[in-house]
């Protein structure tokens, strides 16, 4: 039987959530309503989805509250978050980008255009298509098993994160604009803006720790990974 993508909607406004239930079944996804964090969070406890719409405004506890406690958690960590949200204001989107979210929409939005992010996220969390090891310094990436370690000690990143750097650790010394990035990392980048990139440069710098420095920044043209950094 053919496993039709699990989608998690937290939204706690009924005529928003049952237009997206309706379109995400006729896709051919399989989605499930909550209308808090709380609710969520024990659906989640059951059932982990495949894609969490998350509301920015939710009774008690924001969306940003759960964003990062979803990715604080080993268990929910690499389940792709997209925003659904009010908020347009570039101040808004990378703080939603910084608890964690993979993606933002801004409403109202049209059917398409959620489709089209959320079949986004869905290819981004696809096995990694280049699973060479490459060790550069102390740096390892093993993209079979999806671990990276630095001087022997095993680090911990998101699954985008771990996609950028493997894209990086491949194509040392050579600059890449973000539109380069978005091109050949995330896959598909009609609906997700350059900015994105430079929140998940930072999350990847932050991830990497004394490794940080070999992600340099060109000013005015992108980033480039640096072997002699280290």
């Amino acid at each position: 039987m053919r496993h039709l993508p699990k989608v998690l909607i937290v939204e706690d406004e009924p005529s928003i959530a049952e237009l997206i239930t309706v379109n995400l079944r006729h896709n051919g996804l399989s989605p499930t309503w909550v209308d808090d964090g709380e609710k969520a969070q024990k659906a989640i406890d059951e059932v982990l989805p495949d894609v969490i719409l998350l509301d920015w405004m939710l009774p008690g506890q924001s969306g940003v509250y759960w964003a990062r406690k979803w990715r604080s958690d080993p268990r929910t960590k690499s389940v792709p978050i997209l925003f659904l949200t009010a908020k347009s204001e570039e101040v808004d989107k990378v703080s939603g980008l910084d608890a964690g979210a993979d993606d933002y929409i801004t409403k109202p939005f049209s059917t398409q255009e959620l489709m089209a992010r959320i079949r986004s996220v869905l290819r981004r969390r696809a096995p990694q298509q280049a699973e060479d090891a490459v060790t550069i310094g102390q740096l390892h990436l093993d993209g079979a098993t999806h671990r990276v370690t630095f001087a022997g000690e095993s680090l911990k990143m998101g699954p985008t994160e771990f996609k950028l750097l493997n894209f990086l650790m491949h194509h040392t010394e050579r600059v890449h604009s973000r539109s380069q990035l978005l091109d050949k990392v995330w896959g598909d980048h009609v609906f997700i803006e350059e900015r994105t990139v430079d929140v998940h440069v930072k999350r990847l710098r932050e991830a990497l720790g004394e490794a940080g420095a070999m992600i340099e920044t060109v000013r005015g043209v992108g980033y480039r990974f640096n072997n002699q950094s280290n």
